[in-house]
Order: structure tokens, then C-alpha cells, then sequence
């Protein structure tokens, strides 16, 4: 249940972490996070989430849903929690870096966009003593698709014995199974192309990063949508997928915004860049003044 209001998404995985992070039940959180799934619920509960480089932290006893995508990183309240969640993870972890000097402001196309949520990311960094440029960033969309299609089928693959065996009858939701057996439709030629366009999408976002420091853009286009909009399945992740894809650390931070919940500002750093992204973040609070 969203503790910021109970008719409210959460989130999609991960978000019992981040609810009860939320609700005062615990001090930080862990999640998954394959196509957003610690942004996502960070976004929708008010916190500050997350995704780490891909291949930074160890996914050893983890349930994988698509390896080629997965990672592990925290929730907290604020960027001091994370960079202490961090601590865990990643024993001797620091942040001995100073914050971004130059973001790149960028505005991939979305479905279903409220205003509010770009008007207050904008507030934010204009509001701050960061130089912000405006950057575009072609691709993102097929990004974004080619996302979908590795999680489908790499899902369907690391689950195919469950989905086989007759004792996972009415043990797998029907939305589930039918997610899985649409993933195993995908042919071998439709992921290799998905994955050489990963490449291609990695070298374009990544060398972004020799014009500026880090991309800022929403978390998530809009504000938590009402519990019957759980079945609509990549429209949440339209601004988060893509940054998977391309392995690259991001950061969810709650944003004041002309509505009575926040919206949420992502923050996506060069590969390995997580320390930057937080003392980032660290300024960025100082400039909202948000609290939970």
C-alpha cells in the first residue's frame, strides 16, 4: 500500500521495499532493478532510489529475470541513506567525489506526460548553481523496445522449466505465464538484433558524457497513477528501460512539484559514475528543501 495515499501504484517490483522505506518500517531498502524497478517505486512513494552500474554489485543468490539487464541497488529517504545502503553492498563504499559541474538536460518523448513533472525537474536545476545544457538523445524509443524484448525473453528462458512443469499450475498468475509465453515466442535473430542495437545504444549515451556529466531527465512522465492502472506494463518505464539498457548508473530523487506529491528527478551517470550521482543528488536536496 503507497503510503502517500492507499488508491495509489507503489511501484511495480521492489515496491514493498520501497513502501515500507516509505512508511518508516525500515531505514533503507534493497530492489531489483531490470527496467526500473527501484526508480519506479521510489518515484511513486516519494524516496530516492538507486540503479546501479550493470555488473557493479554481485547478483550471487539472486533470482535473475533477465541477466543480460539486472541489477541490485538501494531506497532511503535521501541521498546520506543511499550512500550508507551503498556501505552494504559494497563494503568501504565512499563518496569522495565532488558533484556534477554540467548536466544535460534531456526530454525523450513519452506517453501519457503531465507538465508538472517536467516544470518541476526544470525548477531544480535552474534553481541550483549547475550549468544545465539542453542535450538530444535520438533512439530512445527503439531503446526502450529493444529493453522490453531482452527482459521478455530472457525471462521466459530463465523460467521455462517453472513454466513447463505441471506443478506450477495456479502458481503463476495468468497475466505472468502469459507474459512468459510471449517471451518465449521471441526468435533468435529478434534478440540478436536486440543486442547489437544495445551496443549501438551504449556508445551513443555513453559518449554523451565527454560533453557533460551526468543527463537529467524524470523518472517517470507522471504522478502515481490509480491502482487500476497496474496492467498497463511499459508505459511506467518509458524514461528508466532505456537507461538499463545501456548499463548506466541512475539516480531517483524526490522534486517539489505544483501538485500535492512530488515528482521525481533522474540523474544518469557514465558507467561506474554512482559516487557523482549521489553527491549530486546531495546538492540537488539542498536546492529543493524537500523532506519526507
Amino acid at each position: 500500500v503507497n503510503p502517500l495515499d492507499p488508491d495509489l501504484l507503489p511501484g511495480g517490483s521492489s515496491s514493498g521495499s520501497a513502501v515500507a522505506v516509505a512508511e518508516g518500517a525500515a531505514d533503507i531498502g534493497y530492489g531489483t532493478d531490470t527496467a526500473g524497478s527501484i526508480r519506479i517505486p521510489a518515484a511513486f512513494c516519494g524516496l530516492a532510489g538507486l540503479k546501479t552500474t550493470y555488473g557493479r554489485i554481485s547478483l550471487t543468490g539472486i533470482w535473475p529475470l533477465a541477466p543480460s539487464l539486472d541489477t541490485v541497488g538501494p531506497l532511503a529517504p535521501d541521498a546520506a541513506g543511499l550512500v550508507a545502503a551503498m556501505g552494504l553492498l559494497e563494503p568501504g563504499f565512499t563518496v569522495n567525489s565532488g558533484p556534477a559541474r554540467r548536466l544535460g538536460r534531456i526530454r525523450p518523448p513519452t506517453d501519457d506526460a503531465d507538465p508538472r513533472v517536467d516544470a518541476a525537474i526544470d525548477a531544480v536545476l535552474q534553481a541550483s548553481d549547475l550549468e544545465v545544457i539542453d542535450v538530444e538523445v535520438t533512439g530512445w524509443t527503439d531503446a526502450l523496445a529493444h529493453a522490453h524484448l531482452m527482459i521478455a525473453a530472457e525471462a521466459a528462458a530463465v523460467n521455462a522449466a517453472l513454466l513447463a512443469s505441471p506443478a506450477s499450475d495456479g502458481k503463476i498468475s495468468v497475466a505472468v505465464r502469459q507474459r512468459l509465453e510471449e517471451g518465449s515466442t521471441v526468435t533468435a535473430q529478434q534478440l540478436e538484433t536486440a543486442r547489437a542495437y544495445q551496443r549501438l545504444w551504449t556508445a551513443t549515451l555513453s559518449g554523451i558524457f565527454g560533453e557533460v556529466d551526468a543527463l537529467a531527465l524524470p523518472t517517470v512522465a507522471f504522478f502515481p497513477p490509480p491502482l487500476a492502472a497496474a496492467g498497463r506494463r511499459m508505459y511506467q518505464s518509458q524514461l528508466t528501460a532505456p537507461v538499463n539498457l545501456a548499463g548506466l548508473p541512475a539516480l531517483a530523487l524526490p522534486v517539489p512539484a505544483e501538485h500535492r506529491l512530488p515528482a521525481s528527478l533522474q540523474l544518469v551517470g557514465p558507467a561506474g559514475g554512482e559516487e557523482l550521482l549521489l553527491a549530486t543528488g546531495a546538492v540537488l536536496e539542498e536546492v529543493t528543501g524537500y523532506r519526507r
